[in-house]
Parts: C-alpha cells; sequence; structure tokens
C-alpha cells in the first residue's frame, strides 16, 4: 500500500512539474487507486503483487471511504464560500465618501471630466462583468481601483494552474477555488468600499434576469453563444453593452448600446462562425499582456460611459493588432433588419 502512495505522490509532482492542472491529476490518482483495489480484491492471498499493494482489503476500504470523506467535505466548503454571498440584497452605494475614499480617489477628482460629480457617479454605479478571466480579470480590478460602487462577477469555472499565465487576478495559492471566489478576494483586497457580488453560474437564458439589476455590463467570455446572448439579453433589457475578445496578438472592443441609437453586437457579426473556424485561445495560444490591454479598455470605457467623459467607442470599433502595434477603429452602424436591435424588435 505504501509503495501506491508513493507512486501516487511521484505521480501528482510530475504533473505539477508540467503543468497538468490539478483535476486532471487528481483524475489520473482516482484511476490509479480504483485500479489498485480491484488488483487487491481479485488477486488470492499469498500472490506477492497482493503483498505489495498491501494485502487487506479492509485497510485499501477504510482510506477509500476517509479520503472520499475528506475530498466530499473540501469540496462542499469551497461550494459555500463561493455561493455565501452569491445571493446578498441589493445594497445602496449612495452617500458621501469617507475621508480615506477622498484620499484613495484624489487623483480622478483633479481631472477635469472626472471630478466630484463624476467619482459619486462611478460610487452608485452597478457594473455586472461576465467571466472573471483572461479580460474579466484587468477590468475588474481596475473598475474596483476607479471605485466602481457595486461589482457583479459571473462565472462558473474555477481557478486552473493554466489559467495563470494571463488571468492576472488568481494567484497560485487559489488553484482550484471557484473564480469568482477568487476574484472577489482579490478585489476586496485591492478597495474594501467596494460592493462585490459573485454569481457563480454561467450566463445562459435562465440567469440573464440579474441584468436587470446593473447599468452596465461588460462581456469578457470566450465563446460565441454567450456573446451573442449576452447582447440579445442587454439589448432587451436596455443595458448598454461593453464587449471585448481576444485570440493570439489581436483583440477588439466596443460599446453596443442600442437603446440610444448604436449597433449591436449582432448588427457588426451577424454570423456566428462555423465551429472550429475561430479557435479558442486553448486552442490558438494568446499572448500574455493582451487580455490586459484589451481588459484593461474595457474598464477605460466603462468608466467613461460612467462619468460621461470624452468619446466613447458607441458606434466604433478598436481592433488592436499587438504583434505589430497597429490600433485602427472604425464606425460602425445599426442594421434595421437585425434580429435583435432592428426596426420592429
Amino acid at each position: 500500500m505504501i509503495g501506491v502512495l508513493l507512486f501516487m505522490a511521484g505521480l501528482w509532482a510530475l504533473g505539477a512539474a508540467f503543468g497538468t492542472p490539478r483535476r486532471s491529476r487528481f483524475l489520473a490518482m482516482a484511476v490509479l487507486w480504483g485500479l489498485a483495489g480491484v488488483a487487491l480484491a481479485a488477486l488470492s492471498a499469498g500472490q506477492p503483487l497482493r503483498r505489495i499493494l498491501g494485502d487487506d482489503v479492509r485497510v485499501w476500504a477504510a482510506l477509500t471511504v476517509l479520503a472520499a470523506l475528506g475530498l466530499g467535505y473540501a469540496w462542499l466548503l469551497t461550494r459555500l464560500k463561493a455561493r455565501a454571498v452569491t445571493d446578498q440584497p441589493k445594497t445602496a452605494t449612495t452617500g458621501t465618501f469617507a475621508p480615506a475614499e477622498l484620499d484613495r480617489y484624489a487623483r480622478h477628482i483633479l481631472l477635469r471630466e472626472i471630478g466630484g460629480p463624476g467619482q459619486k457617479a462611478l460610487k452608485n454605479a452597478r457594473v455586472l462583468v461576465i467571466g472573471a478571466g483572461g479580460l474579466g480579470s484587468p477590468a475588474l480590478l481596475y473598475l474596483a481601483a476607479a471605485g466602481v460602487g457595486c461589482i457583479g462577477i459571473m462565472d462558473a469555472d474555477v481557478v486552473d494552474a493554466s489559467n495563470l499565465q494571463r488571468q492576472i487576478i488568481h494567484k497560485d495559492k487559489g488553484i482550484g477555488l471557484a473564480k469568482v471566489q477568487s476574484a472577489r478576494d482579490a478585489i476586496l483586497a485591492l478597495n474594501p468600499y467596494v460592493t462585490v457580488r459573485p454569481y457563480q453560474r454561467r450566463f445562459d437564458a435562465d440567469t440573464a434576469t440579474v441584468l436587470q439589476d446593473y447599468d452596465l455590463v461588460l462581456d469578457g467570455s470566450d465563446n460565441f453563444d454567450t456573446r451573442y446572448l449576452v447582447n440579445k439579453m442587454a439589448a432587451q433589457a436596455g443595458v448598454p453593452l461593453i464587449s471585448a475578445a481576444i485570440t493570439q496578438w489581436e483583440g477588439q472592443i466596443s460599446l453596443y448600446d442600442p437603446a440610444h441609437g448604436t449597433p449591436c453586437y449582432e448588427c457588426i457579426f451577424p454570423d456566428r462562425p462555423a465551429p472550429g473556424l475561430v479557435p479558442t485561445c486553448a486552442e490558438a495560444g494568446v499572448a500574455a499582456p493582451l487580455p490586459g490591454v484589451i481588459g484593461a479598455m474595457m474598464a477605460m470605457e466603462a468608466v467613461k460611459h460612467i462619468t460621461q467623459a470624452g468619446l466613447t467607442l458607441r458606434g466604433r470599433l478598436l481592433i488592436h493588432d499587438a504583434l505589430y502595434a497597429e490600433t485602427r477603429v472604425i464606425e460602425i452602424t445599426q442594421r434595421s433588419d437585425c434580429p435583435v436591435c432592428g426596426v420592429g424588435h
């Protein structure tokens, strides 16, 4: 039995050295343990392999039960922590600034385009960020740093070692933790004066009602189904949408607000790419700083939209090519036949 445990420990260390996700390592160890148990039960007493495996099936069974109880407890504890504040009641973020907040936001207040009224608008704003991954990480951190009063985070995933190359809101010690919980901890460590609402779930037709509680939504999801659904639901709810996407060295971003006469996402991209035509970051790779660049732009557009500063990307699409350090902005227009925001919709 000791030999099996040592082999499992070696398997775990080898997987860690090659960056294998924790979930895959756990699965490999579980398979190995199960095979050892089957072999132990099948072999007759006295056989050499049975002695190596521990000889006593009862000991193997007891260890299996203890391990299952421990893993079950850890999983339940993680779920409870992640959901502890998910359904917290909507809290008011209005009111005067604490002295520490005035010092914290002094550089914003000095800006003529933001000032005290703009910072108050940020404090009263409610922003939902869909996806706590590459794009969501910098966007969430900068929204919190800027003083956005209420920040919602929706993501169903957990932190994996492969995320840490670009998802800067998460830490190595948070591997295996729900992304919304990891992001919430990082945000509150940065700015305890904001309210964070984590939603550990996928964005779908059933969860879309949460949009009604927010003034602005940022979509940093990594799949077309979610992007099109977020666009549709945001347009129906009349909530402005800042949507961005990245792949390899290139990113794009725009602010879609059909309620105020600008196009929606589907106006610009009416046809989804065929499956496999546009590879994901996991399939094609992505330069580590790129989501930081585009995610920070998402936060910047959110700050400008909330404070009414400058010229936003409403009605314009920004395309950034990091490999050749080129950025271009093109005008985009609403389509009358758009099934989401066109005439009659």
